[in-house]
């Protein structure tokens, strides 16, 4: 399981996503920024982390639960059946300023 490093400050947090709002980018291959690092947090249901690159591994992350997601990683969110809603944490380190 791939953890926050320690000294990353919490820039911004997203609103809730669920399948209505979810922006369209979210749901196609993307990266987050050198240097800033996201935390994905379910808030109800479960939703799917893909990343993309070698190995490609998929994360089915539930409710109360989240996952890290490192700079740089070519992933997506999938909605699976139900009701998942999630927003996503971004922290920096100083030098991502």
């Amino acid at each position: 399981m791939i953890t926050l490093p320690e000294g990353l400050d919490h820039v911004r947090t997203t609103r809730v996503f669920d399948r209505d709002t979810v922006p369209a980018g979210l749901l196609t291959t993307h990266r987050i920024a050198s240097g800033v690092w996201g935390r994905l947090v379910i808030h109800r249901g479960s939703v799917t982390l893909r990343f993309e690159d070698e190995p490609v591994e998929a994360h089915v992350v539930g409710a109360g639960e989240h996952l890290v997601i490192p700079p740089d990683r070519p992933h997506h969110v999938e909605f699976g059946p139900g009701d998942g809603a999630f927003s996503i944490e971004f922290h920096r380190t100083d030098e991502a300023n």
